[in-house]
């Protein structure tokens, strides 16, 4: 006959978790919880960044359009402009430079953030035509 394994009786045999068992497992949670409210901010901030990035495209695109639509040959330089999108002021700068061909002039649209750092910058040829 085979015998049973006994449990054995008195305070040994309470199931449960040790106190130090509790703590890992917290300690655990503690981390995943802080590094999911971690990326969760990361991308926040992106998307505000993304948002402000197109919407300085937006106003990039709007100003070479306007000089093709315009059929005019612009001169050699710079020059500032400034346009609302999405209820933000947005500065920019159009730099025309010449070509190897003379009937040609390269402009870039650069649009800066407030610091001044460049967000966009969208280029363009435009003909003497």
């Amino acid at each position: 006959m085979r015998r049973r394994a006994r449990a054995p009786a008195g305070p040994a045999a309470a199931a449960g978790f040790t106190l130090l068992e509790v703590l890992v497992a917290l300690a655990i949670v503690a981390l995943a919880l802080g590094a999911g409210l971690r990326a969760a901010g990361v991308l926040t901030d992106n998307a505000a960044r993304l948002g402000e990035v197109i919407a300085a495209q937006w106003c990039a695109d709007n100003q070479l359009t306007a000089l093709r639509l315009a059929r005019t040959f612009p001169g050699v330089g710079d020059a500032g402009f400034s346009c609302d999108e999405l209820g933000r002021r947005y500065e920019g700068t159009l730099v025309t430079r010449p070509t190897p061909n003379p009937s040609f002039r390269r402009v870039d649209a650069v649009m800066r953030d407030a610091q001044g750092h460049t967000l966009v910058t969208l280029s363009t040829v435009l003909t003497n035509q």
